[in-house]
Formats: C-alpha cells, structure tokens, sequence
C-alpha cells in the first residue's frame, strides 16, 4: 500500500468530508503509525480502507488524539534512540512542537486529559545502579509545569472521561497490572490480579469499560485483548490466535475495537465489535493505531 501524498488544504478538506460522512456510513478516520518508508511516521486513513494521508513526514510514533480532534501526541527518538520524547502537532502535520528534552530517558505513550490543557506520559531508564525505573509524568500541554506522579510506579496512562488515570503497574517478575487512580496520584486502586504483564489500558468514551493487553493465557504466551468494567468486574478476553494482538483503541461511539497484530510478518490494523466479533483487517502495513475525533 502506497501513501498518497496530499497538501495541507486538501487534507483538511478530506477530513471534514470524511467527518461529515461519519453519521450515515460509520466510517472514521483512525491515524497510526507506519513504516511505509523505511522509518516509523504517522498517518491517516478511513476505516473502509481508502484516502490513506501521510501527516508528516518526520519520525514518530504511537499517536494520541485531543478530545477535539484538532492535535496529535506522540514520541519521537533522538540520540540513535537512546532519547525518547514527547511531541505535539495539529491534526494536518504542522506546527510540530517538542516538549521534553532529558537525555538518555524514554518520554513514550502520552495521553491527552478530557478537556485537552494536560498530557500524562511514561518515562523508562536505568538509575544510576542499573536498574530499570518506569514512572508517570504529567504536563500542561505546551510542556510547562512538567511534574512526576510520585505515587504511580508503571506506565501506558490514560485519562477517564472523569479525570482519573488508568495505567499498568511498574513491570516486576514478568508481572504488572492494570490500576485505576486520582491524578495526583491518590485512590490507586489495583483492577487486575494475573501473574501475567498486562499492558496499555484505554478507557471507553463512555467511561463504562476499560480495553487492555495481557499474556494471562500461558498456554499461548502472548498479548491478547481483553475489556473489563472501570471497577475491574466482568474481565472478558476478545481476541484468540496464536500472533500477539495489541494496543487496542475504542471507536468514539464506543461500540468498536482496533488493534494490531503481527500478520504476514508485519503489523497490521484489525477493527472488531466491542464483544470481540466482526474481526477484520482494515489497514496493511500499520500499528498503534488511535480513532480521529472530528468536531465543528
């Protein structure tokens, strides 16, 4: 699959069409990650397939959207990898910003909060005796105020539609869990309870349901995904192969899942039912793929 090269101005036109189609045909727009051209960079495409759009043609990688559709987050890698930081741009590719800077740390999976003025991120190094640390930081959205969640060991945060943070515990003998807490860090309550590694939590837009990874299944020994209520109740597994399924994301009316998995020897983008049904491939060659909320 080729990438079709498109100005800003028909970008934009292209996504207010595919915005405006939403309603009748329950076609969105998803943007993702993609190593069309050698490199990982981001891009768009409809969920029926068609008008794929490259937004930018710098590297980066595992893409968060603003509640109003309008700016990416996402990480980028400096220093021949060694440095990972967290970055921002509008939906069409400009104005890219990048917003923390420390060296020999990996800035990865930032998450917007609802009304869009913070981001929540992971950091993962090496202390000074060698030992893997994974904290959560928060900022404001232009990168002030940069601040650690002292309480909160792990990573993979994402925000509730009330402001809580959802996120895996810090990864310690093959096991971490899924946790739910306030965003300074109190009330951490823990959902999960696997000796397993269970990863990337992303609450539904309703707020009721919580979508995950986990290798809980020791028969298969890879990532499969999973929902469970906010509360942790009702834990139910969607996905059954024997290929790693990852990063799930829902779709803005909730009723739908995307992941990738690695088929055909690369990663591709699958889209399902929220009850695990009506799995199908939608984009070739695509991962840590996030649904595009288009407002007027």
């Amino acid at each position: 699959m080729k990438p079709i090269y498109l100005s800003i101005p028909l970008l934009l036109s292209l996504l207010i069409i595919s915005s405006g189609c939403e309603a009748k045909s329950n076609s969105y727009t998803i943007a993702y990650s993609s190593k069309e051209t050698g490199h990982v960079e981001i891009y768009q495409q409809n969920t029926d397939g068609k008008s794929t759009v490259k937004s930018t043609n710098q590297k980066g990688g595992y893409v968060a959207l603003s509640s109003d559709g309008k700016h990416f987050a996402f990480y980028a890698k400096y220093d021949k990898k060694k440095t990972w930081s967290i970055h921002t741009m509008n939906s069409d590719g400009s104005d890219r910003k990048r917003l923390t800077y420390d060296k020999n740390k990996w800035d990865n999976s930032p998450a917007w909060s609802p009304d869009g003025s913070k981001i929540a991120f992971s950091r993962e190094y090496k202390d000074t005796d060698k030992v893997w640390q994974q904290e959560i930081w928060i900022m404001n959205s232009d990168g002030s105020e940069l601040t650690q969640i002292k309480s909160l060991k792990g990573g993979g945060p994402y925000f509730t539609p009330d402001g809580r943070i959802v996120f895996h515990s810090e990864f310690k003998d093959k096991k971490s869990e899924i946790s739910i807490a306030d965003i300074d860090g109190n009330n951490i309550i823990q959902l999960t309870d696997n000796d397993a590694e269970e990863w990337h939590p992303e609450v539904s837009p309703d707020g009721k349901q919580i979508a995950f990874m986990s290798d809980r299944d020791q028969n298969q020994a890879n990532f499969e995904i999973y929902v469970m209520n906010i509360d942790g109740s009702n834990q139910k597994r969607l996905t059954n192969n024997d290929i790693g399924d990852w990063y799930p994301s829902w779709s803005p009316d909730a009723s739908q899942l995307i992941f990738s998995s690695n088929t055909d020897g690369i990663r591709n983008i699958y889209m399902m039912n929220k009850d695990g049904s009506s799995v199908k491939k939608i984009i070739s060659n695509g991962s840590q793929a996030a649904w595009l909320k288009m407002r007027n």
